[in-house]
């Protein structure tokens, strides 16, 4: 089977059909017109909640207007709702008429350094700071929709609060991307600070937007999602006159091997067909001026791994092809890693429980055997503590894909997620009724 992109919802031989999934399972929703009917009508809301959050984008752990607009909404729907839990997230809590477990909902909120060109009437025009450099910022991989779908789900779940079986937590999520450098932030700073106690969820629930086609939902049981670790290199080597390399050290050229090492190892050290490992120079920077040698280099990027013995492998090669490479030329330096995300691992029964709902809420194909998928997620730290089932929502084939400046959603799949994100909670608390209560 042909490996998936990081950003594709391919759906080509493991596509599934699950048409009598509901009667097979025993496990028909009994929500799903209710469901149906209220995301129909809060669309228009939906949509103009997404656009705006679009237009208004903000970096991690700096989510303050977006954090203040959902708080807002989530009150005034009668939820108990706690502020800046992790800096800027907001968790909520709906306890139904019924009594029952308790269920998370998750959506991340924060933007990219990233100038958008997509062209749309409501496009970023914002310019914040990162790394303390001004920079654009857009919305360059939907985060903007998860917020608006989750709050969508928000107002359908309290329109339903005496039909439900237990209590619904919303967790709104800052830092996806990564918090700024030096601070602290994302999910695990969430689940430190009690995101996922008092109550504790006995399941949680997310999804993310990708190309694909519009309203398709593709997931599997197990690793879905890659691990991530950040690294940075720093090196020190010798200025010198740009006319006169030898007699300095030449660090553009040292930067050069570097990234033909990474390749190298990535390429033809490791064994691809075991399992997928990607190394990725993202960040180079030195020099100032076209005819002087710097004395100082920053290299960055990412490792992405499924597996990990070749995760603990691969970081061994790189370090040891930076040592050799930095010594040869004779300058100074090392590879240092940074924030590390695990591997999204979806709950296997989880995902065989919920496999009904997410057939019924699609409007699309349906995979229940994606591909691995080598872009990472920090919704793996939630899946570290409780049951946990990601899935990717189709939004369209957009020019760019995910943290591309042209990257924009077909907003009709905003409908879907939210039908996708209230049912799955809605059953799971129905399928699960009996277990422990909140």
């Amino acid at each position: 089977m042909s490996r998936r992109s990081s950003t594709g919802l391919l759906m080509g031989a493991a596509l599934i059909s699950l048409a009598c999934a509901g009667s097979a399972f025993g496990q028909e929703s009994p929500h799903r017109a209710t469901v149906f009917a209220a995301a129909k009508d809060l669309q228009p809301k939906v949509v103009a909640w997404r656009r705006d959050i679009h237009q208004h984008p903000e970096l991690g752990n700096r989510e303050f207007r977006t954090s203040a607009l959902v708080a807002e909404h989530l009150r005034a729907l009668g939820y108990e709702v706690k502020t800046g839990v992790a800096h800027t997230g907001v968790v909520a809590t709906l306890k139904g008429g019924k009594p029952g477990g308790v269920v998370a909902l998750r959506a991340d909120m924060d933007a990219l350094p990233v100038e958008e060109k997509t062209g749309l009437p409501f496009a970023s025009k914002v310019v914040g700071e990162y790394n303390g450099q001004p920079t654009p910022v857009m919305h360059a991989c939907g985060h903007d929709a998860h917020v608006a779908i989750l709050m969508g789900a928000a107002e359908v779940l309290a329109g339903m609060r005496e039909d439900i079986a237990g209590t619904v937590v919303l967790i709104f999520q800052p830092a996806e991307e990564g918090p700024p450098p030096g601070e602290d932030g994302g999910a695990a700073m969430m689940i430190a600070e009690g995101a996922l106690a008092n109550p504790k969820p006995g399941a949680i629930f997310g999804l993310h937007v990708s190309p694909g086609d519009v309203g398709a939902i593709a997931y599997r049981s197990g690793p879905m999602m890659a691990a991530a670790d950040s690294y940075e290199i720093r090196i020190k080597g010798k200025q010198t006159h740009g006319a006169r390399p030898w007699d300095g050290i030449d660090l553009a050229s040292l930067s050069a091997e570097i990234v033909q090492a990474f390749n190298q190892i990535a390429a033809r050290r490791l064994d691809v067909a075991r399992s997928p490992t990607v190394i990725t120079v993202a960040v180079i920077q030195s020099g100032v001026r076209h005819n002087i040698i710097p004395e100082d280099m920053m290299m960055g990027g990412t490792l992405r791994t499924f597996d990990p013995e070749m995760r603990t492998a691969t970081i061994a090669q790189m370090q040891a092809a930076v040592d050799g490479i930095v010594a040869r030329y004779g300058a100074e330096g090392s590879l240092t890693l940074g924030g590390s995300t695990p591997v999204v691992s979806n709950d296997a029964d989880l995902a065989r429980l919920m496999a009904p709902t997410l057939l019924a809420a699609a409007s699309g194909p349906v995979n229940a055997e994606t591909g691995l998928i080598t872009g990472a997620e920090d919704f793996a730290d939630f899946q570290a503590v409780v049951p946990g089932l990601f899935y990717r929502l189709g939004v369209g084939y957009p020019p760019g894909t995910n943290h591309s400046p042209f990257f924009t959603i077909d907003e009709a799949a905003l409908e879907v997620g939210v039908r996708a994100q209230v049912l799955t909670a809605l059953d799971y608390l129905d399928r699960t009724a009996g277990g422990p209560a909140d």
